[in-house]
């Protein structure tokens, strides 16, 4: 399907049919496409965490407003992102990323230097800000990918993150909740919204030209 075609096709699913589960090929790829996606010089600030424990995805309805759809998916992922900017963290990658191209452990040296100076000396809300914006990026690509093989994603942000923080345990990671992505098959006969238009803003509102 082109991505596109895939877009108009896909809408936040209301009701997932809780006895069809995604095959975990596709749940790779979605995981896969979320790893891909580019973040701010390459820290991938950020984790993704796959439930499928039946128990654990009850336990969030209460903490997401009553949102059967966290317990009915197939998959439930939770992007977490860095609570905070560390020199250990950006150590950490870039040390990674030499490995991985077998280049000098000092390569990037000054690089992260620089990093450093920016982000080690901004309030941790301001870093968290940062680090949960990177989050959403990949948290597109996973839903662009899921489109692409007609499996249904709904983008969550209404939940309790630090209710959500606390039954992950987030908090002892470094880590803070900033999306939920249910992913599964609609439900085609009780979702009151599958058969609706999609409605967006006129384009003429929506794109502006400055030539």
């Amino acid at each position: 399907m082109e991505l596109l075609d895939a877009f108009k096709w896909r809408y936040a699913t209301k009701k997932f049919d809780p006895d069809k589960k995604v095959e975990q090929v596709y749940v790779d790829k979605i995981i896969e496409a979320a790893w891909l996606a580019p973040t701010s010089s390459g820290l991938q600030p950020f984790e993704v965490f796959v439930i499928t424990n039946q128990e654990l995805k009850n336990k969030l309805v209460p903490i997401s407003m009553g949102q059967e759809i966290v317990a009915d998916c197939s998959h439930l992922l939770v992007f977490a992102a860095w609570d905070n900017y560390t020199a250990e963290r950006i150590d950490q990658i870039y040390a990674h990323t030499t490995s991985g191209r077998e280049q000098p452990a000092d390569r990037y040296q000054a690089y992260t230097d620089r990093l450093k100076s920016k982000y080690l000396n901004r309030s941790e809300d301001e870093n968290f800000a940062h680090t949960a914006r990177q989050s959403y990026i990949a948290f597109a690509f996973a839903m662009a990918e899921a489109a692409s093989l007609k499996v249904d994603a709904t983008p969550m942000e209404g939940f309790n993150n630090e209710e959500v923080d606390k039954l992950l345990n987030l908090s002892e990671k470094g880590l803070k909740s900033v999306t939920l992505l249910p992913i599964g098959y609609r439900d085609e006969e009780n979702d009151w919204l599958v058969n609706m238009k999609k409605v967006r803003h006129p384009k003429d509102n929506f794109i502006t030209e400055l030539a």
